[in-house]
């Protein structure tokens, strides 16, 4: 996605490094390393894809091995007018197939190796972000600020892995100033991969917590695979680290860089002090940097969200955007779709939609907000998080011990053992059982809980994607909105 700065804006005009990049089959096949087996070398292709469902006319389709093998979708590319297909072994095309045909010894790589060519031709700058939470809140934040004055492009949605990485670098061939990256991983070796795809001017760390725990064993562990994001750095690159987090911390020796930190802590390159919770209307502080200090308001949830707005900011000044248009945009701010959205519905519900994801750092901090938050009910919808592997029942227990401290009127847990594990924890430090409710699938608890909602409460959705918790912020809107 292309994001351009605002119409109209003469104090910080957009300005392209690099024109648009054409791309035809013939250059496709050198940057690739494959070899043009049939077709025009001079036919130009308008998109990518490795999903025919998906595919448009004039795309370039990669047939990926995964789950799937993309080959056996070879012929219905042909059907949809692909412009060209890249493969690692013969297809069959029907006899009116136009498509041009690239050969390579490994198609996910082919893709890796495009992405690394538009990459280096486009001339622009890359910011890749790692990080346990707050990652997709953090691009989407960094892109905002740079649009002031860049063009930007950034992933979106989940495309953030070995696949989705390089089709987001890929819209670089647009022509735009700064690529903003979120890099996703759950086993160790995979951010090295993406490190070395997008080769990132500025690396961007935000936390170590224990998503994806189950693969690890570990926070130590999960914290050296994201210190993956720290390699094959130079003197010129630079790392915008959280300097709260001692993790982190203890790794930026081995950067061959220049490190600038942001957080809350006294020695903190960009840091806010003052800090004021304002409840579901956000934050305030005052943000100190080498720049200059000044007030900002977040109108994004919770102290987690704080903190990713003062890493974009440090990024953002970095690279030349002035504090004065970081904190008038900070004021716009919205949340990324379900990571945290406030839904005022209007029979007098109001949803804090967090659905999209979940981690125990994350609901911790999600139920402290609630618990700070003015209702008539302040009630939890929690689902159960996923891949903690064999610390997830302790995990879960551990929250339960905190929502049982949130002040809440209702506790509804969804999900397997895990779940329920946290609801009889928060009845064992003192939460009313007669309050706890469990659920083993959201389907069947979302029309339930909705019967015992009322005008005034204030309810928090979170959950791990697989658990669906979204399905209870659909009802409830439907039945408040």
């Amino acid at each position: 996605m292309l994001f351009r700065s605002g119409e109209g804006s003469a104090r910080q005009a957009k300005h392209l490094v690099a024109a648009p990049i054409a791309l035809a089959a013939g250059q496709i096949a050198e940057a690739v390393g494959g070899r043009l087996v049939s077709g025009d070398a001079d036919r130009y292709v308008t998109g990518f894809s490795i999903d025919t469902r998906t595919l448009a006319t004039g795309d370039l389709f990669f047939a990926i091995v995964a789950k799937r093998d993309g080959h056996d979708f070879a012929a219905t590319a042909s059907r949809r007018r692909a412009a060209g297909m890249v493969v690692s072994r013969a297809v069959t095309l029907g006899d009116d197939n136009e498509a041009f045909v690239i050969e390579v010894a490994d198609t996910t790589r082919a893709l890796q190796d495009l992405a690394r060519y538009v990459r280096r031709q486009s001339g622009a700058k890359v910011i890749a972000i790692t990080g346990s939470a707050g990652k997709t809140t953090t691009k989407d934040t960094i892109a905002d600020f740079l649009s002031t004055r860049f063009a930007v492009v950034k992933n979106t949605g989940n495309l953030n892995n070995h696949l989705g990485l390089p089709l987001s670098l890929i819209e670089l061939r647009r022509g735009a100033d700064m690529a903003v990256m979120e890099l996703g991983m759950n086993h160790a070796g995979e951010i090295r991969t993406l490190v070395d795809v997008a080769t990132p001017d500025v690396r961007v760390w935000t936390n170590v917590g224990e998503a994806h725990i189950g693969n690890f064993g570990s926070s130590e562990a999960i914290a050296d695979a994201k210190a993956e994001i720290l390699e094959g750095a130079t003197e010129a690159s630079l790392v915008i680290a959280n300097a709260d987090d001692a993790r982190v911390r203890s790794r930026l020796g081995a950067f061959a860089g220049r490190v600038v930190t942001f957080g809350t802590a006294e020695d903190a390159d960009v840091r806010a002090v003052d800090v004021e919770d304002l409840g579901l209307d956000g934050t305030r502080a005052s943000l100190r940097t080498r720049q200059g200090s000044a007030e900002i308001r977040v109108p994004l949830l919770g102290r987690g969200h704080l903190q990713n707005v003062v890493c974009a900011a440090a990024v953002a000044l970095e690279l030349g955007v002035d504090l004065d248009t970081i904190v008038a945009r900070v004021a716009t701010l919205q949340p990324s779709s379900r990571r945290g959205a406030i839904v005022r519905l209007p029979k007098g519900v109001t949803i804090i939609d967090d659905s999209y994801n979940s981690s125990p750092s994350a609901l911790k901090a999600s139920l402290d907000v609630v618990s700070r938050t003015w209702a008539a009910r302040r009630i939890a919808v929690v689902g159960e998080m996923l891949e903690l592997g064999d610390l997830s029942e302790s995990l879960h227990r551990e929250c339960g011990l905190v929502a049982a401290n949130s002040r809440l009127a209702k506790l509804f847990t969804i999900g397997g053992e895990p779940a329920r594990v946290l609801g009889e924890a928060a009845i064992g430090a003192g939460q009313r059982a007669s309050t706890v409710v469990h659920f083993d699938d959201s389907a069947t608890a979302a029309p339930t809980i909705a019967e015992q909602i009322s005008s005034g409460d204030v309810v928090l959705v979170k959950g791990s994607r697989g658990t669906r918790t979204d399905l209870v912020v659909e009802r409830l809107t439907e039945v408040f909105g």
